[in-house]
């Protein structure tokens, strides 16, 4: 069957949603999943942006230089500049995409570019014809192309191929369309761009009206090859097409779409969750394909299906999807290899100090617990490939609880230079003097926006999954813009904790954040 390419824009269009921010290091471990995922196209981000986005680019091409499924893309305005950074970001890769852009839209064209027609065209042919001498392919897309003339459109799209552009694009940059409508525009622009045949038509649906899969979807029935695509559905304002929708749809339903792609989707769960874990945003429990009661049956009659025939109320297997379907029975007297086969039948394959470093920490939990779940061990494994390593580790905390309600913390915490430092404070609560002392003993001015603790599994024994988001109030490359239309660009750190004590587990994760503002700080000097 004809194959549907995955571009996946999770580290570009979804990591710049507010909420969703990523570090470098958390970037790169995401773009891991992303290559064991196998899709297509890793759009890694907005080179010109920032040093710290064209950095993480880079660093994620340098992962890829040995991968050659995968195309490592980045995003670039038309203009020398912005092409420029994504040519030099991407230079590592085994395989290199340019994607350049430029609104078609009249609406964009007056009241955003200021341009006219035609130097609108010029623009575009001027960024591909720089692109392609730089790159293994480039892509064009058409901003808004959706609410743009479909003359117009050929015209662009016709002149971008000639000039050397191998996909293109067609962007419901808004999320204003229909399934029907954007199969029919597909139809139409195939049919009638000059030079069609030379290029892969792709389709980028945001999701502002619910029908980003759909939409996607629809315009795979009208002859697109290339769907974007962000895990989660994450993404500006309410998200992008969800990857793991629009992959599942294609291979669940491929006796009517005739088609597939290379995603292989018995790691889709896993790579979901770990987005969640970065990003301290969950994934809600009726997400389709990944959320918690994807494959969850309550009602007496589905139970009774299940039971006859598990294909009464499944189209899909959990397994498919790398969804867990058993609970993980181990406790205190388990070894390594136990521990290790059943991360595998999880999706995850632990070996060398980093299989030590989980059993260690497996090991603390089935003290504290008398049966250790598979959320339990996801949680261990993910939390220590996803924290920041140093400088700082949490050696010891005790807190107290003073008769005006007040509370005290004395943390002890170790340097990665082998110093020990102590310090007690006084708080509302336990967290807040806790958070006290990190901030003392690190010496770092933030402030702590928001933040949020979970629990993993049932019982009173289970786990708590700690988040917080600190402000870096002392950044020097970021501002506060005063006025009524105030914007605070102050970074905004993620950090997480895992703990059967919740305390315990706030303070591993404003450590957590506190080091990853550290790490950044080292990497930017």
């Amino acid at each position: 069957m004809e194959q549907v390419r995955i571009f996946d824009t999770t580290l570009r269009d979804g990591e710049q949603a507010p909420g969703f921010s990523m570090d470098l290091d958390q970037k790169v471990r995401m773009a891991k999943a992303l290559l064991e995922l196998k899709v297509d196209v890793i759009e890694a981000g907005f080179p010109v942006a920032s040093p710290g986005d064209f950095a993480a680019v880079k660093a994620i091409a340098t992962e890829a230089a040995d991968m050659h499924d995968t195309f490592i893309c980045g995003l670039a305005r038309a203009n020398e500049k912005d092409i420029n950074a994504v040519a030099e970001s991407i230079a590592p890769a085994a395989r290199k995409r340019i994607h350049t852009f430029i609104a078609t839209s009249p609406i964009h064209r007056e009241h955003k570019l200021r341009m006219s027609k035609q130097e609108v065209l010029e623009k575009a042919v001027a960024a591909v014809r720089q692109a392609k001498d730089m790159a293994d392919e480039v892509e064009f897309s058409a901003e808004d192309a959706i609410r743009t003339e479909r003359d117009y459109l050929v015209q662009v799209f016709g002149a971008a191929i000639e000039a050397g552009a191998t996909t293109i694009n067609v962007p419901d940059t808004v999320g204003y369309t229909t399934p029907q409508e954007i199969e029919d525009l597909f139809r139409y622009l195939i049919a009638n761009t000059p030079g069609a045949e030379k290029a892969v038509f792709s389709a980028h649906c945001h999701d502002d009206l619910g029908m980003a899969v759909a939409n996607s979807l629809a315009a795979v029935r009208g002859g697109a090859r290339q769907v974007e695509c962000a895990l989660n559905g994450i993404g500006e304002r309410a998200g992008n097409c969800a990857l793991e929708e629009v992959v599942m749809a294609i291979n669940t339903r491929a006796d009517f779409f005739q088609l597939t792609t290379q995603i292989d989707t018995t790691k889709l769960y896993n790579a979901s969750r770990l987005l969640s874990r970065l990003t301290g945003q969950d994934v809600p429990r009726n997400k389709a394909i990944v959320g918690d009661n994807a494959f969850a049956h309550e009602s007496g009659i589905h139970q009774d299906g299940m039971l006859k025939n598990l294909q009464t109320y499944e189209i899909m297997r959990p397994a498919d999807v790398g969804a867990p379907t058993s609970l993980l029975v181990l406790g205190k007297h388990s070894g390594r290899n136990a521990l290790a086969d059943r991360a595998r039948e999880l999706g995850h394959n632990l070996s060398g100090e980093r299989l030590n470093e989980v059993f260690e920490a497996f090991k603390q939990l089935a003290d504290s617990k008398k049966n250790v779940t598979n959320d339990d061990l996801k949680s261990l494994i993910l939390g220590h490939a996803m924290n920041a390593s140093g400088p700082w580790r949490v050696a010891g905390l005790k807190t107290g609880a003073e008769r005006d309600g007040h509370a005290t913390a004395h943390v002890t915490l170790t340097h990665q230079n082998g110093t020990v430092h102590t310090h007690e404070a006084r708080g509302n609560g336990p967290l807040d003097a806790a958070f006290s002392s990190i901030k003392e003993i690190v010496g770092l001015d933030v402030h702590l926006e928001d933040f949020s603790v979970k629990s993993i599994g049932t019982g009173i024994d289970a786990q708590g999954w700690a988040d917080v988001h600190l402000l870096d109030n002392s950044s020097e490359n970021e501002m506060v813009v005063g006025g009524e239309d105030s914007v605070d660009r102050r970074p905004r750190i993620h950090g997480s904790g895992v703990h059967t004590d919740i305390v315990f587990a706030s303070v591993i994760a404003y450590l957590d954040a506190m080091n990853r503002i550290v790490r950044n700080r080292a990497q930017q000097s």
